[in-house]
């Protein structure tokens, strides 16, 4: 194998990304950088490069251990790369989806319209 490989197909490879075409537009949007230079989706990753991954949710910081061309399963993607996501990344995210979803007692069904809207009002508003 080369010393590189696209960081495209490796972050696809290591189950970051559902598909590589994800990964790819990922890349081209600007929120993927090595080593804090934002990447398009060809450049190549080497081993011990510091990848930053921007979404809407969080920012994951991973580290690559070992280059892989294929995609391989969830058990085996940790000798590929190193989570160097901070705690605190993933309690943001944790909250985010807590703050989403409200508890209805059994048996009452689905809301009305007025409590739909209701609802999307208490979630509009800030605390």
């Amino acid at each position: 194998m080369s010393e590189g490989l696209r960081i495209d197909k490796w972050l696809w490879a290591v189950r970051l990304f559902k598909t590589r075409s994800q990964a790819s537009e990922t890349c081209k949007s600007g929120k993927i950088s090595i080593n804090n230079l934002s990447v398009k989706p060809s450049r190549e990753v080497k081993t011990g490069d510091i990848i930053v991954i921007r979404s809407i949710a969080l920012i994951k910081t991973v580290k690559v251990k070992g280059l892989i061309e294929n995609r391989v399963s969830a058990k085996l993607v940790e000798n590929y790369l190193e989570d160097l996501t901070p705690e605190e990344e993933y309690l943001k995210l944790k909250l985010k989806k807590e703050i989403n979803f409200e508890l209805r007692p059994r048996g009452l069904g689905r809301p009305t319209k007025k409590e739909r809207r209701l609802i999307e009002k208490l979630k509009k508003s800030k605390y």
